[in-house]
């Protein structure tokens, strides 16, 4: 019977990045991901590696420990990790008062980002529209991957590794303390088990879902042609929606007006949970999403409102040449459904569950997994990751708008 120090349930990004952290601490690994790829959620994204998201503190830390890990492993796996950054638009007065109150809640934080002017912002990045636009969030932060290269890249990386072994197309039947039974019966033993399969958890632990503080999430998203003429958006792109879905942006004093302004205006938006991101592969197509539908059991079938209303509202703030769409898909994974970050529990002695990262995998995977690794060495029990930033609110009255 084979024996491991570690063994990774999933071959998706969290289980790769457990992988990964295992394979720098020298223990031997071996990684089952029940398909021939991993087709998940770990493709199914914009590939962006996104700090400006996260709640100052912990989750802010994390994501800032993946991105180096992103940019050292891009050399050595040999993918393409772009650290281009983001900007975040804004069209109207309150939009503009929380991307102020923003950049000088988290100008302490190593969060590199700063409000320029309708016509710097335009100067910098011509894909903006003109037209309402009032000034604009730039960071230099977040970094441009793409998910359907990094998971199979990554992936051969470690299978190359000497104490690495990835076994793809091999479900695990069953996990308990040291021991996994494969589907065809085989059993493996291992001292640790870290359990990485995103939304299926049923499989193995079917009272989690049914008892822990999670559920489902579905979004949908669309990639266009690769743009003509070698045409580059130049960041990652984010709007006023996306104020309303980031945890980072939640304790802003101006943002209940811009919530409340599209309930008015963008009641769809609520309902579909809808907010509006553009990031570019490196081969020029145009990754465009995203909803959020919640739910225990959800509909598989993508409904064309959601997308309509989706580019309808990019073409506010962006100017692309085409916007003709090639791809669409739907994605779906676990979201805890209290004010914390992810899952981490030890169901058994020496085995635990990884999983509940919301839309936060790819940016968080690498430094949540040191923790991880880091907790179960040290045996303490796992301490959720609060969703809100541990800063107090900045009061509006005291920002310089300069």
């Amino acid at each position: 019977m084979a024996e491991y120090d570690v063994a990774i349930v999933g071959g998706g990004i969290v289980g790769l990045a457990h992988a990964a952290e295992a394979c720098r601490r020298g223990l031997s690994v071996v990684l089952f991901e029940r398909s021939a790829r991993a087709v998940g959620a770990s493709i199914r994204n914009f590939g962006m590696v996104w700090p400006i998201g996260q709640p100052a503190g912990r989750a802010f830390a994390r994501a800032m420990r993946s991105r180096e890990i992103y940019l050292s492993l891009a050399a050595e796996a040999g993918f393409w990790a772009d650290p281009l950054g983001s900007v975040h638009v804004a069209r109207h007065e309150d939009e503009l008062a929380c991307l102020h109150e923003f950049a000088a809640a988290y100008s302490e934080c190593g969060l590199d980002a700063h409000v320029v002017d309708a016509d710097e912002a335009c100067r910098r990045y011509p894909a903006l529209r003109r037209n309402g636009l009032l000034g604009a969030l730039v960071s230099r932060t977040e970094v441009c991957v793409d998910p359907f290269e990094v998971v199979p890249k990554v992936s051969t990386w470690l299978a190359s590794r000497q104490n690495v072994q990835i076994v793809n197309g091999c479900a695990v039947r069953s996990v308990r303390s040291g021991l996994l039974t494969l589907a065809d019966g085989r059993e493996v033993r291992a001292r640790r088990v870290f359990v990485c399969s995103g939304d299926d958890i049923e499989t193995l632990f079917p009272e989690v879902l049914r008892q822990g503080p999670l559920t489902r999430c579905k979004l949908q998203m669309m990639r266009t042609a690769i743009q003509p003429n070698g045409w580059r958006l130049g960041m990652h792109v984010a709007a006023g929606s996306t104020l309303r879905h980031y945890p980072a942006f939640r304790s802003l004093p101006s943002l209940d007006r811009v919530r409340e302004r599209f309930s008015r205006t963008h009641p769809e938006f609520d309902r579909w949970g809808i907010h509006v991101l553009a990031s570019q592969t490196r081969a020029g197509a145009l990754t465009i999403g995203d909803s959020h539908e919640y739910g225990e059991v959800l509909d598989p079938f993508n409904r064309d409102e959601i997308d309509s209303l989706i580019l309808d509202y990019l073409k506010e703030f962006l100017n692309v040449p085409s916007l003709a769409i090639t791809e669409r898909w739907s994605g779906q994974y676990l979201k805890r459904t209290d004010c914390m970050m992810e899952y981490v529990r030890e169901v058994d002695n020496g085995v635990w569950i990884v999983t509940g990262l919301g839309g936060n995998g790819m940016t968080l995977s690498f430094g949540l997994a040191q923790e991880v690794m880091d907790c179960a060495d040290s045996g303490a029990p796992w301490e959720d990751t609060p969703s809100e930033p541990v800063r107090p609110a900045i009061a509006s009255s005291s920002l310089d708008r300069g």
